[in-house]
């Protein structure tokens, strides 16, 4: 599957070097639109004020964290069908589950590689899953 051009991702997480990686990576997949949010209330605004197409979002950041970032997407009329990726450390299988209970769409465990990013995204695009 080729990436849709036009398609805007926000890459949402406090590190700046995971940030540069998932970009990279995302520009190597052939994404050129993305958006960076280094906090969960900095993602939280960047989505009011442009729409995007895919969230990519740690777990574990300081302030918001991730799950409340996917709620909070989940519960707004206008963001609650993007396709959102939790992209974490964070592995424990109780953790999973209130990810996939908070309506996740896919869940992909660092470290990983840019075959595993690509593979999250492209079935999420293509299964249109939000919340799997």
């Amino acid at each position: 599957m080729e990436p849709d051009n036009d398609m805007k991702v926000l890459v949402v997480d406090d590190s700046l070097v995971m940030r540069r990686i998932i970009t990279n990576h995302l520009m190597a997949l052939g994404y050129s639109k993305i958006l960076e949010a280094d906090s969960g209330e900095k993602a939280l605004q960047i989505l009011e004020k442009e729409g995007v197409d895919l969230i990519l979002s740690d777990w574990c950041m300081r302030g918001m964290h991730g799950i409340e970032v996917l709620r909070s997407v989940r519960k707004n009329e206008a963001t609650r069908s993007i396709p959102f990726i939790m992209v974490t450390a964070e592995a424990q299988p109780h953790l999973m589950l209130e990810a996939i209970r908070a309506q996740v769409s896919d869940y992909v465990v660092k470290p990983f590689t840019r075959e595993n990013l690509r593979q999250s995204i492209e079935k999420v695009l293509v299964l249109g899953q939000v919340g799997s």
